[in-house]
Parts: structure tokens; sequence; C-alpha cells
């Protein structure tokens, strides 16, 4: 069910700061006409520390409403408070998502056997496949392979967005664990390392630019086309970086800001871009023909 491409969906807010439904709306629409394979609202690229539980409940409602069945949703449900994720993932599953993805506990830095115990009190909760989401860079703990086999015991957790950028450690996860456990690509530009390596697909930041192109992408690789992915990943790779030069979301929605797909707002602490990476990410977007605005500011 997951596999290929599936987008972390930004979330796009009015300039008041309310969630702008409508634009997401038409940012889901947009998805699923380009044929991405599954969607993912509410994680870490759609801000979800920041939106209150009503509104993640909504976004992924929307996204629900949207999708209508035609692809998988993959709600975000993460957090440092175990009862607190307990709950939420439990509401989303009454909404019928397809699966949950829970980024790591962060700031806690839990030991592996809290790691464990964390995801273990998640499963017990609800039925509906469980994705661990593996960040260290944003968390500060790592899910190593040990602690990965462990929990790949328990029978709904299916997989592992792997965004730790240690390859050595990927090739390993994929070595030790059930060949049908999911190893997804968390870092668009080694998308094609993981999935050479057995991995089966990515959850993509630069997907909410180019959808098309990055399921095409992942759909190459998961049929042995490397030299057609490397083609798609030649001509956007400086999409993929630019998207990174300062903390995600704020490079992929100044970006989108720029094609005219949503006005760039941000909630604190995230802020607008630097005029230099602005400038940065325009240069990007014009090599690769998909700048179509003006700058908006934030």
């Amino acid at each position: 069910m997951f596999t290929g491409c599936g987008t972390a969906l930004v979330t796009p807010f009015r300039a008041d700061q309310s969630l702008d439904e409508e634009t997401l709306r038409s940012l889901v629409r947009r998805q699923i006409d380009a044929g991405i394979n599954f969607l993912v609202p509410c994680g870490t690229t759609g801000e979800s520390p920041t939106l209150s539980r009503q509104e993640h409940l909504r976004v992924v409602e929307i996204t629900l409403e949207e999708a209508n069945g035609q692809v998988p949703v993959l709600a975000g449900a993460g957090g440092y408070n175990t009862r607190e994720v307990v709950s939420l993932a439990h509401e989303l599953e009454e909404m019928h998502v397809d699966g949950i993805l829970s980024v790591t506990p962060y700031y806690n830095k839990p030991t592996p056997e809290g790691l464990y115990q964390h995801y273990q009190a998640i499963s017990d909760a609800i039925e509906i496949p469980i994705i661990v989401y593996s960040i260290q860079g944003r968390t500060g703990i790592n899910v190593d392979p040990a602690t990965l086999a462990r929990l790949a015991e328990i029978e709904n957790i299916i997989g592992v967005k792997e965004a730790s950028g240690n390859i050595a450690q990927m090739a390993n996860i994929i070595h030790q664990l059930p060949e049908d456990f999911l190893v997804l690509c968390g870092d668009d530009p080694i998308t094609i390392a993981l999935m050479a390596l057995g991995g089966r697909g990515v959850i993509s930041v630069v997907s909410n630019q180019i959808p098309a192109e990055m399921t095409q992408l992942a759909q190459a690789c998961l049929k042995g086309d490397f030299a057609t992915a490397r083609q798609i990943q030649k001509r956007f790779l400086p999409l993929m970086n630019v998207n990174f030069v300062e903390s995600n979301p704020i490079p992929v929605k100044a970006a989108m800001g720029m094609m005219g797909l949503l006005t760039p707002v941000y909630r604190l602490p995230m802020c607008p871009a630097s005029e230099a990476n602005l400038e940065r990410i325009e240069k990007a977007l014009d090599a690769v023909g998909l700048l179509r605005g003006v700058r908006v500011a934030g």
C-alpha cells in the first residue's frame, strides 16, 4: 500500500495564520491528478507540531475527502507524549486513514527500550499499519537496526521512513529485517541509493513541487530501471537540495509560493526564508521551468 512515492504534504495557511482549506484541497487534487502513490498529511513537513488537535484532524479529514479512496492516506501521528500520540492515532483510525506515520519522540531521547515501549503502546491502541519515522537530525534519537528488528515483530508495525542519512545503516536494516518490512527513504536526494539497496519507495518533500516526476522516479526504481531514475534525478537534484537550504518546510513552501500553488505562510517558530535563500530557490525553480508566480511575503 505504501510503496512508490508518497508526498509529505505541506499545510497551507492564510495570511491570518488560519488553515487554508481551499488551497489544501487544491494541493491534494493536484497530487492525485499527477499519479502520486500515497499521501502523508500532518507529518512534520506539514508543520504538525504547530497544529491544534482540531486542525490536525481537519487536515486529515480534507485529505481523505479529496482522495476519496483513490490513493492511500498515511496520516502523521507522532510526538514526545506517548499518551497523546496514542489518543491521536486512535482518532485517526476512527476516521479510516490507511495507516499512521509516527516520528520518534523528540527531546526526551528515550532509550531503545523506551522507543520499543512507545511504539508498542501505539500498536496496542490501533489495528491499522504503523510506519516508524526515524530522523535523528530533527529528533536527537536514532532507531537502530536492532530496535527496528524488535519493532518489526509487532504485527501492525510494517515499515520505517529512514531519514538518518546513514546509507550503511539503511543497508543493514534492509539486510537484517524481514523482506516484507517496508524501508522508505526520507531524503529525496538519496532515494535511488536506498531503493537500489532494496528500499520500497520514498516519502518525499520535493513531490510537493513535482509529484509526477518523483512518482516516475520511484516507480522506475521499483522496476529496476535505474537509468530512467537517474535522468530524473539529474534534472531535479538542485531542486531537491534547495528545499533544505533552511529548515524544512520553509524552502518548499517558499518555492510553492513562487509556483503559484499557495501563499507561503508559516507558524512560529518557522519563519520566511532569508533574501539570499529566496534567490537560490527562485533560481532553482527557474532552471527546471517551474517558476510561475512572483514572490509573496510570508
